[in-house]
């Protein structure tokens, strides 16, 4: 084989991977589809979440909400541009997969979604996979304030505290559109650790994931960095 069919040969093998790459997630998704559970149960599920807990229901969120800002900011960024699986986030995950490296690919909120109603005891591939298409699923059926709704209605934040309405009343004696940055950043950073940054009992490590939550909220530039200094100054009014 000559150099130039060498090459020739070289590039059409590399076409052919990055074609089979970009059509892999559609045949998956074109696949699992129809055998993967529906979403238009989600109220439901929700509902039937709260009322086993005795926790209120979120019924509506305040255009400005500050917990819903500094979720977005902090747990999924790309949230309002990407279809319920971020492709980014994706990527890398596959590429762990392959290389044997570490995933960094985060959940979106979406999928943490899922995980929530469909799949709370999910832990090999297969359940991420079909965690994934669920969340594609919600994006497909949902408007985006209508899973931020669903999400801050049912997630837990820790001492029992099901949805947002119960744990800004029982961390703060407050409701949900009368928080301050200081407890909306606490909030949101409590989603992905409730035991690890329970502000009762770990302090110090509920402050520093406040911190970066008010961190995450100047690099979106959702608030200055001058505010977000007050913000962690400021008192929390714990109960």
């Amino acid at each position: 084989m000559t150099t130039v069919a060498w090459r020739l040969h070289r590039r059409r093998r590399w076409w052919l991977v990055a074609a089979a790459v970009v059509l892999a997630p559609v045949v998956v998704v074109a696949g699992l589809w129809p055998v993967t559970p529906g979403v238009h149960d989600a109220g439901s599920l929700i509902r039937a979440r709260l009322g086993a807990h005795g926790s209120p229901v979120l019924t509506t969120l305040a255009g400005s909400d500050k917990v819903v800002r500094a979720l977005v900011a902090t747990e999924d960024s790309r949230f309002y541009v990407t279809p319920g699986v971020d492709p980014i986030s994706a990527a890398r995950a596959g590429v762990a997969l392959v290389t044997g490296g570490v995933d960094t690919g985060a959940a979106t909120l979406e999928q943490q979604l899922a995980k929530n109603l469909y799949f709370p005891q999910d832990t090999g591939l297969v359940d991420k996979v079909t965690e994934a298409e669920v969340a594609l699923k919600l994006d497909a059926a949902y408007s985006k304030r209508e899973i931020l709704l669903m999400y801050l209605a049912v997630v837990y934040f820790g001492h029992g505290y099901y949805g947002l309405p119960a744990a800004a009343e029982g961390y703060f004696g407050a409701q949900p559109s009368a928080l301050t940055w200081a407890q909306a950043g606490l909030l949101a950073g409590l989603v992905q650790a409730p035991s690890a940054y329970d502000p009762i009992e770990h302090l110090g490590a509920a402050r520093l994931r406040q911190r970066h939550v008010l961190n995450r909220l100047v690099a979106t530039g959702v608030i200055t960095a001058a505010e977000a200094d007050a913000a962690f100054a400021a008192p929390l009014h714990l109960r």
